[in-house]
């Protein structure tokens, strides 16, 4: 299994939704994890349009990168969901074999009413999503040949 680090600002929404996604979609071959520059608060937006898709999400904790530094954890790969473009800092995590950077908008961002959040999230979700199947397919081979070379 290949551990995969989704780290952002607060991990209280795109990470959290990468990491539920490669969980599910990806856990033949992978083992996500994520956290943030800083624990924060579970986006209540972000855990009703996960719950519209089938996953609770509204029990899960935030997390440190920080922390997960401190105790000595190693990923092989670290992506950085964080909306640099924007301006905003996406924690560093050193040892990986690879990091990404998604260019994903913050869901804390989004304006206007109620129904205006929620479709901008979907459609924040729905990228996070893609982004993950894609990241699958692309690192699929890779996981396997990992787990053969380790048996």
């Amino acid at each position: 299994m290949i551990k995969v680090l989704f780290v952002c600002v607060h991990n209280s929404a795109r990470s959290q939704m990468a990491e539920t996604f490669l969980n599910d979609f990806g856990k033949e071959f992978f083992i996500a994890e994520s956290a943030g520059i800083e624990k924060g608060v579970l986006n209540p937006y972000v855990v009703k349009v996960m719950d519209e898709i089938g996953y609770d999400i509204s029990k899960n904790k935030t997390d440190s990168a920080f922390d997960f530094y401190k105790e000595g954890r190693r990923y092989t790969f670290v992506i950085k969901v964080c909306d640099e473009i924007n301006g905003q800092r996406c924690p560093v995590f050193p040892n990986a074999l690879k990091d990404f950077y998604w260019n994903i908008s913050d869901p804390s961002a989004c304006k206007g009413d109620e129904e205006q959040i929620l479709e901008n999230t979907r459609e924040i979700r729905d990228q996070i999503k893609q982004k993950v199947l894609s990241f699958i397919e692309e690192y699929k081979g890779y996981a396997l040949k990992r787990t053969k070379d380790q048996l």
